[in-house]
């Protein structure tokens, strides 16, 4: 409730807001919350699964396989001829965990050696096949 002050005339509004009221709803929330809050728990019973702590083994080392430019093969620094390259390709795609195959085609090689490394992959069976490239300048 809000004091009058002798100055105003009786059939004037009040232009000031009576907080009082306001004050005390909100300690009550206050005192309500602050109850109840630590009561309620948010929780959900949740069994969950027991799991091993085996290491991981670590994935296969890369294969490089290099498309010269004068289109002879390189496995991982060694030169190969077709019939050794089918070969590797089956013995890698027949491994659980097969390497990642990294082909790097020379610039000036022509793209029917290229080509036909893709196709022997496929038919031997190998999964994984990334083309390495130079970033330009």
């Amino acid at each position: 409730m809000a004091i009058s002050i002798n100055d105003q005339e009786e059939g004037e509004l009040m232009s000031e807001i009576n907080m009082i009221p306001l004050i005390d709803v909100m300690l009550v929330l206050l005192i309500v919350f602050m109850i109840t809050i630590p009561v309620m728990r948010h929780a959900v019973q949740v069994n969950l699964p027991q799991a091993s702590a085996e290491r991981l083994q670590p994935p296969p080392e890369a294969v490089r396989l290099l498309v010269q430019a004068d289109g002879s093969y390189r496995w991982n620094d060694q030169t190969l001829s077709d019939a050794e390259l089918e070969q590797r390709l089956e013995e890698i795609a027949a491994l659980d965990a097969q390497p990642p195959l990294h082909l790097l085609g020379d610039r000036d090689v022509r793209y029917e050696r290229v080509a036909r490394v893709l196709a022997a992959a496929q038919r031997a069976g190998v999964r994984g096949i990334g083309f390495v490239t130079e970033p330009t300048p």
